[in-house]
């Protein structure tokens, strides 16, 4: 609590002060009649006497005094909505005074620890670039934003803004924690996007120059073996040209529609009877050994017929690239549980080791990439799957043993039957 008071003091003359004066005037007065000066002369001077005394005693009169105006101003940490307004935020929030953290909300907790509350800045911040503005105790004019790498987790990027609080003297500071490590991931996956796409089309453009300067040639272009073996290649890599680009255009159009639910109603065992004859007619000895192991039943979904065709294509050409020649390709849909089917595409080849399992729905990532290109992939494959398969609320799995073979597994919810009626 803050008391302030303001009055006026002034001379006083006592009531004996003032007798005394008043003496003192009669005397003189009468000394100067006495001398033989006229009454008028001396009329002025005790006037003004007069006057001066009764100004002095009016000044002299006590006087009421001016009632203390007390300002009532609670600390901001008592304040009985300070802890609310930091819960109303759902990023880290905290409240340093003096170097030391005063008050947290739950979600600073979560990050730092549930005991940070009363410790010093520095240790519950253990970064030096944050350390050294929390320490210092000198006055903050305005507010500053520093980036914090490996908080929480070392891949996180933190922003931290700090802000001066309340008045200078507290040395109140309120930081606030955002975490910038989706927005710094999208940037990231987009710049190596761009820089992937860009290689996986300069290769075959590159081949694809080269041998139209040597068929330009006049001399090797009259050699018809060279020609027709040049243009055997380029053609190929046209074609593989065309297949990337028509899968960055496809999983842009997925990407595109991944927050709007597929609203058809797909017999899902229709359409992998459907998938399979295809392979099994255009893909000569290697596709007949696709097998098909088909629930009962009718499997239907709330998808996206084309997606999802594209999804089983993307699956099974797979394994009959990567599978061992002369070995069963089994796709199999059954029951799932929970209200769910499963869909798995298994193959006996050389399989995937773990280090490269997370990071198979990567795009343009391959396991092997000389292997990959010459069977004319273009690395977008799982890519698109994860994809169609997060746009249908389902889960996506990939198993594999070395030496043994792979197994992909999508778990797709169910329609109940008046749903599938209805759509």
């Amino acid at each position: 609590m803050r008391d302030k008071s303001s009055a006026v003091t002034m001379n006083r003359l006592s009531p004996s002060q003032i007798i005394a004066s008043f003496a003192v005037l009669l005397l003189s007065t009468g000394a100067a009649l006495m001398m033989g000066a006229s009454p008028f002369a001396v009329m002025l001077p005790v006037l003004a006497g007069v006057i001066v005394l009764a100004i002095t005693a009016e000044a002299g009169t006590p006087r009421r005094d001016v009632p203390k105006v007390t300002l009532d101003e609670p600390d901001l940490i008592d304040h009985p909505d300070f802890a609310s307004l930091l819960e109303g935020i759902s990023d880290p929030l905290m409240l340093v005074e003096r170097g030391r953290i005063a008050r947290v909300n739950r979600a600073a907790q979560r990050l730092l620890g549930a005991h940070i509350e009363g410790e010093d800045a520095r240790i519950a911040i253990r970064h030096p670039a944050a350390a050294e503005r929390l320490a210092s105790l000198a006055p903050l004019a305005e507010p500053f934003m520093i980036e914090l790498v490996g908080l929480g987790t070392r891949e996180q990027r933190w922003q931290m803004r700090v802000a001066p609080v309340g008045a200078v003297a507290d040395m109140r500071r309120l930081v606030h924690l955002v975490d910038h490590s989706g927005t710094h991931a999208a940037e990231r996956m987009r710049v190596d996007f761009v820089a992937n796409a860009s290689h996986e089309l300069r290769t075959p453009l590159a081949g694809i120059l080269g041998f139209i300067e040597t068929l330009a040639d006049p001399e090797l272009g009259k050699d018809d073996e060279t020609r027709q073996r040049f243009l055997k290649i380029m053609d190929g890599e046209a074609r593989r040209m065309q297949r990337l680009v028509d899968d960055l255009i496809s999983l842009s159009r997925i990407e595109a529609e991944k927050y709007r639910a597929p609203a058809d109603a797909v017999d899902l065992g229709e359409l992998v009877a459907e998938a399979v004859n295809v392979f099994r007619s255009s893909h000569g000895e290697r596709g007949r050994e696709v097998e098909m192991d088909v629930a009962p039943g009718r499997q239907a979904v709330q998808g996206d017929r084309a997606q999802l065709s594209q999804l089983l294509h993307n699956l099974i050409g797979n394994s009959v690239k990567y599978g061992r020649p002369g070995t069963p390709i089994r796709v199999t849909l059954s029951e799932g549980g929970s209200r769910m089917c499963r869909l798995s595409v298994a193959d006996e080849g050389e399989g995937i080791g773990p280090d490269h399992l997370p990071r198979l729905t990567e795009r343009f990532y391959r396991v092997d990439s000389g292997r990959s290109r010459a069977m004319g992939g273009t690395g977008l494959g799982l890519a698109i799957v994860k994809h169609i398969v997060e746009r249908h609320r389902g889960r996506l799995d990939v198993a594999s043993v070395l030496g043994k073979g792979t197994t992909v597994t999508v778990l797709l919810p169910l329609m109940n039957e008046a749903e599938a009626g209805q759509v």
